[in-house]
């Protein structure tokens, strides 16, 4: 599941987690509007966002856009790709999440990995915070299947059982994490919230933290604060795996 964010929030996870852009490019729309981008001096042309509520704007409305079909065509490259990505650390549960449908990805990821022998770990919003309270880390609990799922709060579907606590992250063999964009120095866009912020530091040191998105959400430059945990890969459709810093073209 991606997790959305209380009410009153935007969503760390994405606004579930979810929606990211179409494209890197520069958002379009005069000066002031209310996705946050600008103009430049004697020009009508926009620039890029200048703040991450202008991202997010940005990234939602352009994935809202993307067809249903190739939607379904990138659903199944990001199965491929998470099952080739897992292989590469094969000890330890994978920490996933069930893409909500404007997020890339589908529940066919997850299926991949449980059929290629890999344990998953689905994200649950801890009780404590179904009031409101506010974001804290996320327990965490198998994935056993589509049917295995019951609703949980803000909309999200969760394993109905065998929750573990929060420090479960530190067994994952890498952590797969719902992205609007990740930028080459590996700064995630999230949905605002703060329950990834709050859960990636008790991932073990040296695990591989994966931002999901979409090849046109891979940006040059996000805002970033002091409190964003960076993502060390980024998985997309087109070109699979790929390590961030050591991606001098990842770009290209």
């Amino acid at each position: 599941m991606s997790v959305a964010e209380p009410s009153g929030t935007s969503p760390d996870r994405n606004a579930s987690p979810g929606d990211g852009s179409g494209g890197r490019v520069p958002p379009r729309g005069p000066a002031g509007t209310e996705d946050g981008t600008s103009t430049s001096a004697g020009s009508a042309a926009p620039t890029q966002p200048t703040g991450k509520a202008g991202w997010r704007a940005r990234l939602g409305a352009a994935r809202r856009a993307v067809p249903a079909g190739v939607r379904a065509t990138e659903a199944e490259a990001l199965a491929r790709a998470a099952v080739a990505a897992a292989s590469t650390f094969p000890h330890g549960p994978v920490c996933c999440y069930l893409p909500l449908p404007s997020e890339p990805g589908s529940p066919a990821m997850l299926d991949a990995l449980r059929a290629a022998g890999r344990q998953v770990l689905l994200p649950v919003v801890p009780p404590d915070r179904y009031a409101g309270e506010g974001p804290s880390a996320l327990y965490w609990a198998p994935y056993l299947g589509t049917h295995a799922l019951v609703d949980g709060p803000m909309g999200l579907r969760q394993p109905a059982e065998a929750w573990r606590g929060p420090a479960a992250v530190a067994e994952a063999a890498l952590v797969l994490v719902p992205a609007l964009a990740v930028d080459r120095r590996g700064v995630r866009l999230g949905r605002g919230a703060g329950w990834y912020d709050r859960t990636l530091p008790l991932a073990r040191r040296g695990t591989p933290l994966v931002a999901v998105v979409r090849d046109e959400e891979v940006v040059e430059a996000l805002p970033t604060e002091p409190h964003d945990v960076r993502m060390t890969h980024v998985l997309t459709p087109g070109h699979g795996w790929r390590a961030i810093r050591a991606s001098p073209a990842l770009l290209d």
